[in-house]
C-alpha cells in the first residue's frame, strides 16, 4: 500500500479552521494564515514579514510544548500575538525620550540635543539633492569639508580643518596618517578606556601604530618623552582622560613643552582633545575646559575633538590645525570610509554658525542652556510637576522633592557635578518587595509613547528635571501610565 502524499505530522493540526479552541494540537501555518484577522493583515502588510513573524510564534509554541509549559492553544489569542509581532517589527525602535537621567550628555541618549537651526538644517538637505560635493560657482566637484572648515578655523585659529563621523575616528585617521609603522609615546596616566571598550592602546594597534608607554599613572615629566625619543618615533600624542581625573601627587607635561620637542625632532605634536569645547566655559559660570584654540595656540599641531559633546552639535569627530598635516589626512584612503553625510554636515555648519553670536549662544544651544539651567528654575518645575505625578500615583507611591546633583557627562569636565532638583518617588512596600516595586515603575515610565528615564538610587525613582523643557507633553502622558 502506498503511503500518503503528504502524511500529517505528530501534535500539528491540519484540519479546516473551525473551533477556536484545540487541546493539544498546534495548527498548522497555512490553517493559521486562513483566520480572518490574519487575511486582513496579509490585504494591508508585506506577505513576508507575516509569515516570518508567523513561524516565529509557532516555533516558540513548539518549544513551549517540548518543554511541557503548554498543553492548550487557543487560536484567537495566536493571531491577536502574531498580529503583535508584525505591528512590533513595524514601530520605529529609535524614539525621542525624556532625559530625566542626571547626565545631560548622555552617550547612550544621543549626548547633545540639537539646536532648532541645526534641526531645519538637516531637514532641509534630506529632502533631495544638495551640493554636498559640488562647487556651485566653478561647476566642478567640491570637497564636502568646505561647508565647515572656514567656521572651524575661524573659531579655533586653525590653518585648516576636516571632519569624520567621531572622535575615535579621528583618533584611528591622524595616527594611520602621521605615525603608522612607527612609535608613538604616550603617558601612562592618559592610556584611557571610554564607553563601548574604546581603549586608546587598542586603537594605537589598529591605526598601525606602536604605543611607547611613558612614566607613571599619576607623574609623567618631559625627560619621560625625551628618553622615549628614537629614530622610529613618528609622533608625540597627549590624551585627554574624559571620563576620570588623577588627582593629589601628580604631575603632566604641558602643551607647550611637548609640542616643543617634538618640533625639535621635526615631529608632528597632535592632541586628543575629546569634549570640544569652543569657549571658554568659565565665562558661563561653569568650570574651565580648554578650549581647541588654546590647545593650537599652545604648539599643537593637530587636535581631534567631539562635536556632540561641549560643541553641541551631531555627533561628528573633527580635526583641526596645520594645513599640511590636514592635506595628508584628507589623503588617507580612511578618509572616505569615515566621512560624515550631508545631514550631519548641514547640523554642524548651522552649529558652527550659532558661535557668530555669542550674546545669545547660551539661550539657542540647547547643550549650553541645560548646563548652565538656574536652579531656581528647576526647583520652581518641580514645585509644579510634584504634586501632579503624585495625584496620578495614587496609593502606589509617595513623591517628594529633593534636591539632587547630576554631571555634565559623555567624558566632559569628569569630576564636575551640577546642583538640581528631582521628583524621587518612593513605591509602597508591597509582598514583592520594594526593588520589585522600583522597577515595575521604572519600566511603566519607560513604556509611555515618549519613555522617561529617570535613574533608581536610594531607594527611589528619581527624575532629576534639569533636562525637562516639554512640561505638557511629560505632563499629558501621566493620565495613560499604567504600573503592573
Amino acid at each position: 500500500m502506498s503511503k500518503p502524499e503528504n502524511p500529517p505530522r505528530p501534535g500539528v493540526d491540519q484540519t479546516p479552521l473551525g473551533n477556536q479552541r484545540a487541546q493539544g494540537v498546534i495548527p498548522s501555518l497555512d490553517r493559521l494564515l486562513r483566520a480572518p484577522s490574519l487575511q486582513q493583515l496579509l490585504a494591508r502588510t508585506d506577505r513576508q514579514l507575516v509569515l516570518d513573524e508567523a513561524r516565529a510564534e509557532l516555533n516558540q509554541l513548539r518549544q513551549q510544548f517540548g518543554q511541557g509549559r503548554s498543553d492548550d492553544v487557543n487560536l484567537d489569542a495566536l493571531t491577536r500575538r502574531i498580529e503583535a509581532r508584525v505591528g512590533a517589527a513595524l514601530q520605529m525602535s529609535l524614539l525621542p525620550v525624556f532625559n530625566l537621567t542626571g547626565t545631560i550628555l548622555h552617550t547612550n541618549l544621543g549626548r547633545a540635543p540639537l539646536a532648532e537651526e541645526a534641526i531645519e538644517a538637516m531637514a532641509s538637505v534630506a529632502r533631495g539633492a544638495t551640493n554636498l560635493e559640488f562647487d556651485l560657482a566653478n561647476g566642478r566637484r567640491g570637497d564636502r569639508d568646505d561647508h565647515v572648515e572656514d567656521w572651524l578655523c575661524r573659531l579655533t585659529g586653525a590653518e585648516a580643518a576636516t571632519v569624520v563621523n567621531n572622535n575615535a575616528a579621528a583618533v584611528l585617521l591622524m595616527l594611520n596618517s602621521l605615525a603608522s609603522r612607527r612609535e608613538v609615546p604616550v603617558s601612562r596616566g592618559e592610556l584611557i578606556e571610554i564607553g563601548g571598550a574604546f581603549r586608546m592602546p587598542e586603537i594605537m594597534r589598529r591605526a598601525g601604530c606602536r604605543l611607547v608607554e611613558v612614566g607613571t599613572t599619576n607623574r609623567t615629566h618631559l625627560r619621560d618623552f625625551a628618553d622615549a625619543m628614537t629614530s622610529r618615533t613618528g609622533a608625540l600624542m597627549k590624551v585627554h582622560t574624559s571620563n576620570y581625573v588623577v588627582q593629589g601627587f601628580t604631575a603632566e607635561v604641558s602643551d607647550q613643552d611637548l609640542a616643543a620637542l617634538a618640533h625639535q625632532h621635526r615631529l608632528p605634536y597632535i592632541v586628543d582633545l575629546g569634549a570640544g569645547a569652543l569657549i571658554d566655559m568659565a565665562a558661563l559660570g561653569l568650570p574651565h575646559e580648554t578650549t581647541v584654540a588654546e590647545t593650537l595656540a599652545q604648539g599643537a599641531d593637530l587636535v581631534s575633538f567631539s562635536g556632540d559633546k561641549l560643541l553641541g552639535g551631531p555627533q561628528a569627530g573633527l580635526i583641526a590645525g596645520r594645513a599640511d598635516l590636514i592635506a595628508k589626512l584628507k589623503r588617507n584612503p580612511m578618509k572616505r570610509a569615515l566621512r560624515v553625510d550631508k545631514m550631519t554636515m548641514a547640523a554642524l555648519a548651522a552649529t558652527l554658525r550659532l558661535y557668530a553670536h555669542p550674546e545669545t549662544l547660551q539661550a539657542r544651544l540647547p547643550a549650553l542652556r541645560l548646563l548652565t539651567r538656574p536652579l531656581a528654575e528647576i526647583q520652581a518645575m518641580a514645585d509644579r510637576l510634584g504634586p501632579a505625578l503624585d495625584a496620578s500615583l495614587g496609593d502606589l507611591s509617595q513623591v517628594e522633592i529633593v534636591a539632587c546633583t547630576g554631571q555634565i557627562g559623555s567624558g566632559s569636565l569628569p569630576a564636575e557635578s551640577l546642583d538640581s532638583v528631582a521628583l524621587a518617588i518612593t513605591p509602597k512596600t508591597g509582598r514583592r518587595g520594594t526593588g520589585g516595586a522600583l522597577k515595575r515603575l521604572a519600566a511603566a515610565f519607560r513604556a509611555l509613547p515618549i519613555p522617561v528615564l529617570g535613574r533608581i538610587t536610594e531607594g527611589a525613582l528619581h527624575f532629576d528635571l534639569r533636562c525637562l523643557e516639554d512640561e505638557a507633553a511629560w505632563l499629558g502622558q501621566l493620565a495613560i501610565l499604567q504600573v503592573k
